[in-house]
């Protein structure tokens, strides 16, 4: 691997992210958006899923007594 120096490293750091395609503002909002309602609908999956699994493991131990 070639050795470059810190300013030439920089400058090819600028012409690369030149070339990156950024999203546009209303595709980050509506992907930021749509991450809030993706993990809130897990949550709300997994926190029903803990529920059963509790209630399940309580009716399981109550047999015991």
């Amino acid at each position: 691997m070639a050795k470059v120096s810190p300013g030439e490293f920089l400058r090819q750091v600028k012409v690369e992210t030149g070339k990156v395609a950024w999203p546009t503002r209303r595709e980050t909002m509506v992907t930021t958006v749509m991450v809030f309602i993706m993990a809130t609908l897990l949550g709300l999956f997994f926190f029903g899923v803990d529920s059963a699994f509790s209630a399940i493991v309580k009716a399981l131990l109550g047999l015991l007594n």
